[in-house]
Protein backbone atom coordinates (compact mmCIF):
# COMPACT_ATOMS: atom_id res chain seq x y z
CA UNK A 1 0.00 0.00 0.00
CA UNK A 2 2.60 2.33 1.15
CA UNK A 3 4.48 1.94 -2.37
CA UNK A 4 1.40 2.54 -4.32
CA UNK A 5 1.02 5.79 -2.45
CA UNK A 6 4.68 6.68 -3.03
CA UNK A 7 4.19 5.43 -6.78
CA UNK A 8 1.29 8.21 -7.12
CA UNK A 9 2.85 11.19 -5.56
CA UNK A 10 5.84 10.23 -8.12
CA UNK A 11 3.88 10.32 -10.69
CA UNK A 12 1.82 13.01 -9.46
CA UNK A 13 4.49 15.53 -9.04
CA UNK A 14 6.46 14.49 -12.48
CA UNK A 15 3.20 15.36 -14.03
CA UNK A 16 2.86 18.71 -12.70
CA UNK A 17 5.99 19.57 -13.97
CA UNK A 18 5.21 18.62 -16.80
CA UNK A 19 2.81 20.94 -17.53
CA UNK A 20 4.37 23.71 -15.89
CA UNK A 21 6.79 23.33 -18.81
CA UNK A 22 4.63 22.92 -21.26
CA UNK A 23 3.02 26.17 -19.68
CA UNK A 24 6.50 27.79 -19.60
CA UNK A 25 7.04 27.43 -23.45
CA UNK A 26 4.21 30.50 -24.09
CA UNK A 27 5.07 32.15 -20.71
CA UNK A 28 8.62 34.43 -20.82
CA UNK A 29 8.68 33.93 -17.14
CA UNK A 30 8.67 29.73 -16.70
CA UNK A 31 12.15 27.62 -18.25
CA UNK A 32 9.48 25.42 -20.40
CA UNK A 33 11.93 22.60 -21.29
CA UNK A 34 13.75 22.68 -17.72
CA UNK A 35 10.81 22.37 -15.97
CA UNK A 36 9.81 19.07 -18.99
CA UNK A 37 13.00 17.85 -18.19
CA UNK A 38 12.23 18.17 -14.35
CA UNK A 39 9.22 16.53 -14.51
CA UNK A 40 10.91 13.87 -16.91
CA UNK A 41 13.50 12.88 -14.39
CA UNK A 42 11.20 12.62 -11.52
CA UNK A 43 8.96 10.25 -14.09
CA UNK A 44 12.15 8.00 -15.61
CA UNK A 45 11.70 5.72 -11.88
CA UNK A 46 7.98 5.06 -12.65
CA UNK A 47 8.20 4.88 -16.33
CA UNK A 48 10.71 3.39 -19.25
CA UNK A 49 9.18 5.79 -21.49
CA UNK A 50 10.01 8.95 -19.95
CA UNK A 51 13.10 7.70 -18.96
CA UNK A 52 13.62 7.51 -22.92
CA UNK A 53 12.27 10.68 -23.56
CA UNK A 54 14.69 12.47 -20.72
CA UNK A 55 18.39 11.10 -22.69
CA UNK A 56 16.97 12.18 -25.94
CA UNK A 57 16.03 15.96 -24.39
CA UNK A 58 19.45 15.57 -22.24
CA UNK A 59 21.20 14.88 -25.85
CA UNK A 60 19.61 17.91 -27.40
CA UNK A 61 19.92 20.30 -24.81
CA UNK A 62 22.96 20.02 -22.76
CA UNK A 63 22.66 23.41 -21.21
CA UNK A 64 19.21 22.04 -18.88
CA UNK A 65 20.55 18.43 -18.75
CA UNK A 66 23.48 20.52 -16.46
CA UNK A 67 21.00 22.31 -14.47
CA UNK A 68 19.05 18.96 -14.31
CA UNK A 69 22.44 16.90 -12.82
CA UNK A 70 23.27 19.82 -10.39
CA UNK A 71 19.53 19.83 -8.94
CA UNK A 72 19.96 15.47 -9.00
CA UNK A 73 22.97 16.09 -6.70
CA UNK A 74 21.15 19.08 -4.41
CA UNK A 75 17.99 16.27 -4.61
CA UNK A 76 20.51 13.37 -2.97
CA UNK A 77 22.04 15.54 -0.51
CA UNK A 78 18.88 16.61 1.04
CA UNK A 79 16.63 13.63 0.45
CA UNK A 80 19.74 11.09 0.22
CA UNK A 81 18.20 9.46 -3.06
CA UNK A 82 16.63 10.05 -6.13
CA UNK A 83 13.07 10.50 -6.42
CA UNK A 84 10.92 7.42 -6.76
CA UNK A 85 13.85 5.15 -6.00
CA UNK A 86 14.06 1.87 -3.51
CA UNK A 87 16.26 2.59 -0.31
CA UNK A 88 18.60 -0.13 -0.82
CA UNK A 89 19.84 -2.07 2.28
CA UNK A 90 23.73 -2.22 2.44
CA UNK A 91 25.86 -5.38 2.43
Amino acid sequence: MKRQVKRVVVLVIGWLLIAFGVVGLFLPVLQGVLFIMLGLYVLSRESQTAHRWLQKGRQRYPHADAKLKEWGTWWRRRFGRHPGEEKREVD
